[in-house]
C-alpha cells in the first residue's frame, strides 16, 4: 500500500493527533528550559495519548450521524482522571518535609492532557488558546508570585509581626 493511501479518509485524526503533539511539546520546552522532571517528550507523549484516546473513542462511540457523547465524555474523564497519576510521580517532598515541589509541573501535566483531548476533538483554537493561556501563567505567574510575596512581607513588617494578613 502507498504510503499516500494511508492516509486517505485519515487526514483529519492524524492532524489532530499532530496538533496534540505541537500543543503539548509547547508546555513541555517551558518545564524543559527550567530543568524540571517532565519536559518536552513527556508533555508531548501526554497529550498525544490524550488525544489519540479521544479520536478512538469518538470515532468508536460514532454510530451514523449520531455520537454517543456520554460516552466519550466517560472516555474523557478517565484521561482527566488517570493522568493525575502520572503528575503525581512528579511531585516531590523534600527531606525535612517542609516542602513541596513539582505541583507546577503536575498541573501542566494535566493541563496537557486537557489540550490532547481538545486536540482529539477537534477543537485547536480553544486547545492553542488554551495553550498560549497556559504558557503566559508558567511565564508570569513566578514573578507575580514573588512580588506578591515580598508586598506580604513588607506589609507584615509594617505591622511589626509575624501574625496573618489584617482583616
Amino acid at each position: 500500500m502507498e504510503p499516500i493511501a494511508i492516509l486517505e479518509g485519515n487526514r483529519e485524526p492524524i492532524l489532530r493527533l499532530l496538533a496534540a503533539v505541537i500543543a503539548g511539546a509547547g508546555l513541555g520546552v517551558d518545564r524543559e528550559l527550567r530543568e524540571k522532571p517532565a519536559g518536552l517528550r513527556t508533555h508531548a507523549l501526554v497529550a498525544l495519548g490524550s488525544a489519540l484516546i479521544t479520536v478512538l473513542s469518538v470515532e468508536l462511540v460514532q454510530v451514523g450521524p449520531k455520537l454517543d457523547a456520554g460516552a466519550v465524555s466517560r472516555t474523557i474523564q478517565g484521561v482527566i482522571t488517570g493522568i493525575g497519576f502520572l503528575g503525581a510521580g512528579v511531585i516531590l517532598r523534600n527531606q525535612s518535609g517542609e516542602s513541596v515541589h513539582g505541583l507546577t509541573t503536575a498541573a501542566s501535566i494535566w493541563v496537557v492532557a486537557s489540550l490532547g483531548v481538545a486536540c482529539g476533538l477537534g477543537q485547536l483554537p480553544l486547545a492553542f488558546s488554551t495553550l498560549g493561556i497556559a504558557l503566559l501563567v508558567l511565564n508570569l505567574g513566578g514573578p507575580l508570585e514573588r512580588a506578591l510575596h515580598r508586598a506580604l512581607v513588607k506589609l507584615k513588617h509594617r505591622q511589626g509581626g509575624e501574625g496573618g494578613l489584617p482583616g
